[in-house]
């Protein structure tokens, strides 16, 4: 499998365009960010699709999504707050839980793997798509409420993926809950 391709090019592109995304913010230019943010963060979508249809999914790829999400999703946070700072403060202690549970999921990856790992769960995708609505729905209404539900959908995965974990060890990333992986065993 060669490792440029197309979904490993849409992964990577979420990286290297993540600077721009905070040149946008810091230059204040709200349209740019809205549109910016609304393509960057469509690769998320297309690039694990096109894995799919085209057979060419990999670890490699894998990786780099997860890479790609975190960064892209923990940097949503921070624009939020610097757009949109009262849908962050509001549900500052959820987030801080949250913060604590990725963490931790990291932790007993890197214990029970050997190597921290994110998964890809029906929740953890979900949730994904849900924060990418979030952000661009911000720029229309008051997300505050939106973005606690959001948070504890998150928690309940995140939850859902350290007891993968614990219970399962190592485990394909794409697992899509705790009860696919009891059917891999």
């Amino acid at each position: 499998m060669p490792i440029i391709s197309i979904p490993n090019t849409l992964s990577l592109s979420r990286i290297i365009l993540l600077p721009f995304l905070f040149l946008i913010l810091f230059l204040e230019l709200r349209l740019t960010m809205f549109i910016s943010y609304a393509l960057i963060g469509a690769t998320d979508y297309f690039d694990g699709k096109i894995a799919r249809r085209l057979n060419q999914a990999t670890d490699l790829g894998k990786t780099l999504d997860s890479v790609a999400d975190l960064l892209f999703y923990l940097s949503t946070a921070y624009f939020l707050y610097k757009l949109f700072p009262d849908v962050i403060r509001t549900n500052f202690t959820l987030l801080m839980v949250f913060f604590g549970e990725l963490a931790l999921s990291f932790v007993i990856s890197a214990i029970r793997c050997k190597k921290p790992l994110l998964m890809h769960t029906a929740l953890l995708r979900v949730s994904a798509v849900m924060v990418y609505f979030l952000f661009v729905s911000s720029f229309l209404f008051d997300t505050t409420f939106l973005a606690m539900i959001i948070i504890i959908l998150y928690m309940i995965a995140f939850l859902e993926e350290i007891l993968i974990f614990i219970i399962y060890g190592k485990i394909d990333p794409d697992t899509r809950s705790i009860f696919d992986a009891e059917k891999q065993l």
